[in-house]
């Protein structure tokens, strides 16, 4: 499981959000027909600079540009900036080419200040993902700011409802690079 964060401010509460997120997916996810891997992090804060063309590590963004494009399940947090995702994340996006999230399963979640944009997470962060190809199998998360402290229980509800979408989309996912006994990220 990849788990790409689109705050750009480092080690963001919508960092934290997303890696327990990440957590309770993976742990759900481990022992299912089409099991995951341990979550591994990119942190687009850190990517800034190369994003915009001014970095001194092209092949860092390359890099990442892979990751979220081999196929399986990818987890992409953004907090909630003027009622929609972050410009940090949305310039990721426009730097992949057209259809690059075909054959990823793509897991939305939001952080917010007011409950009235919990549906930015599935009317704006969904929508983007799957029109960059990628399967949005379910509705996403939006975790309030009030909420951060109890955050899990909110996580825990999600994933229950979520966990069997994602179970059915993944196994819908060919891994043509994958060998016998070999998870998907």
């Amino acid at each position: 499981m990849t788990v790409l964060i689109g705050n750009p401010k480092p080690h963001s509460r919508t960092r934290t959000v997303a890696l327990a997120t990440a957590a309770a997916l993976h742990a759900r996810l481990t022992h299912c027909p089409t099991p995951v891997g341990a979550p591994t992090m990119i942190d687009l804060s850190e990517l800034t600079a190369e994003l915009v063309g001014q970095g001194s590590r092209p092949e860092t963004l390359d890099e990442v540009l892979e990751a979220v494009r081999r196929p399986g399940l990818l987890l992409v947090a953004s907090p909630t900036f003027k009622a929609a995702y972050s410009g940090l994340l949305k310039l990721f996006v426009d730097v992949l080419p057209r259809g690059a999230l075909t054959g990823v399963v793509a897991v939305p979640l939001m952080t917010a200040a007011r409950s009235g944009h919990r549906h930015v997470v599935d009317t704006y962060l969904g929508t983007l993902l799957a029109e960059a190809g990628a399967c949005v199998p379910a509705p996403g998360l939006c975790v309030l700011e009030r909420e951060f402290d109890t955050a899990e229980v909110g996580i825990e509800l999600w994933v229950d409802r979520a966990a069997p979408a994602v179970v059915d989309a993944l196994a819908d996912v060919p891994d043509p690079a994958a060998e016998p006994g070999v998870s998907r990220r």
